[in-house]
């Protein structure tokens, strides 16, 4: 059943109540209820039930829902275990500039990349002793640290980012199934906001781009002497290096050798990483099922949001959402200006939601199908999508990783973003040129 200009009413609620409260998975759940309602309010909420019951027997769903929850406790226990800051302390060793910590840190967020939690804890704690030693203040590490996590997430294949957005060109169709990783890979060069994000962090800490508005007041204002922490804090004795890069490595070439299935590379990982830190008495056993669990635990929040999205996903096609879309977008909107277009709104909505994934899940399966119709170059057209999505998770101020950027740098949520926002802005103008001009040479 088609429903017109009211099939758009579920996902405006969504994005009105998040943007007034904040809150991404109330705003989701009520705008099932109210699609729910408009589908068949006698049969509610008996058809919420049903529909929701099909959601979550999609294979997709439920195969993103084991690699984030695996990928999740693997990266708690890496945290936990100390190896990261035995990492940072021993990159102190080969570093002796201020300008070669702060490229460190910038590299070191490109090498922790299977996930952006991972990154922002694992890259915050392994470099602020080092930062602190030269006088960096915690604003611009924090930046860094943001900076490197989202954006590098969203343009590598093997981390969560790319396996889910994989999932998701496979079920829309836009390549085959098997093929989801080659697909993601192609909307890489099109991931403007990703890589002007990166770009522009990398010339801020090569110091090309110079330091202006809160960023260098808070530079300005830090005391080396202050600040300075001891090189070994949090460090157990037993914890080494390569405690931090055997479980990166496992991950990484699991995956590779087992034909690109993050789903086995993660539980490859995840096996060898708990009988590695046991063998190396890094971690007592009851320490790595403790963590174990609680790394699934800080999952459920971001997968609950996800499997919502998917739900919202099932009551627009029950609506007939995307073909309404597609025709009213094909007759009244110059194509030129789509590409572009998409980019600012969905990038706004992601800021103002703090909405991602979900985004992506709602997003993608009315884009794809639109590109095609209107005959856009699709891989720019879902680039425009994944770089709204990057955007909203580098620089909101309530994004899942801002918090966790702010907390494993120990800097406030507000004085990092705020401090970090004219450069994410920066990059976001970037991007909107990239897209606009893209249309006409893509």
């Amino acid at each position: 059943m088609e429903f017109g200009i009211l099939s758009l009413v579920p996902p405006l609620i969504v994005v009105l109540f998040g943007i007034f409260s904040r809150r991404s998975l109330e705003s989701l759940f009520i705008g099932c209820i109210v699609g729910s309602i408009m589908i068949d309010w006698k049969q509610f909420p008996g058809n919420f039930l049903s529909l929701l019951s099909e959601t979550m027997a999609n294979p997709s769903l439920i195969w993103v829902i084991l690699v984030c929850g695996i990928y999740g406790m693997l990266i708690q226990l890496i945290v936990a275990s100390g190896s990261a800051v035995a990492f940072g302390n021993y990159l102190l060793r080969f570093i002796k500039t201020r300008k070669s910590a702060l490229l460190t840190t910038w590299f070191t967020g490109l090498f922790v990349f299977p996930d952006d939690y991972l990154s922002a804890l694992s890259t915050g704690v392994s470099m602020r002793n080092i930062t602190d030693k030269f006088g960096i203040s915690r604003p611009l590490l924090a930046y860094l640290v943001n900076t490197t996590a989202a954006p590098v997430c969203a343009i590598i294949p093997l981390s969560t980012w790319g396996v889910f957005t994989s999932k998701l060109l496979e079920d829309n169709k836009l390549v085959p199934v098997g093929q989801g990783l080659w697909g993601f890979a192609a909307t890489i060069p099109f991931n403007f906001y990703a890589l002007f994000a990166l770009l522009v962090s990398f010339l801020v800490a090569l110091g090309i781009i110079p330091l202006f508005g809160k960023m260098k007041a808070a530079e300005m204002a830090v005391s080396t002497v202050d600040i300075t922490t001891d090189l070994n804090h949090k460090q157990p004795a037993k914890v080494k290096p390569i405690d931090f890069i055997f479980p990166m490595f496992v991950l990484i070439g699991g995956t590779l050798l087992l034909k690109g299935d993050a789903l086995q590379g993660a539980a490859l990982a995840f096996v060898l990483t708990i009988a590695w830190y046991f063998f190396r008495k890094v971690m007592t056993y009851d320490h790595i099922s403790n963590q174990a669990l609680l790394g699934f635990k800080e999952m459920i929040l971001p997968l609950a949001i996800l499997s919502l999205s998917f739900f919202l996903k099932t009551i627009g096609d029950e609506m007939g959402l995307t073909p309404y879309v597609i025709a009213e977008v094909k007759g009244n909107f110059p194509p030129f200006l789509l590409p572009a277009s998409l980019f600012v709104l969905l990038a706004f909505i992601s800021y103002t939601t703090c909405s991602s994934w979900g985004l992506y899940t709602v997003a993608l399966p009315i884009v794809i199908p639109l590109s095609m119709a209107l005959n856009i170059n699709p891989f720019l057209m879902v680039g425009s999508v994944l770089s709204a999505g990057v955007f909203g998770s580098n620089a909101s101020f309530f994004s899942d990783c801002t918090i966790l950027t702010a907390s494993s740098t120990e800097c406030s949520p507000t004085t990092h973003s705020f401090s970090q926002l004219p450069y994410a802005l920066l990059a976001f103008l970037l991007a909107t040129a990239g897209f606009a001009v893209g249309f006409w040479i893509f």
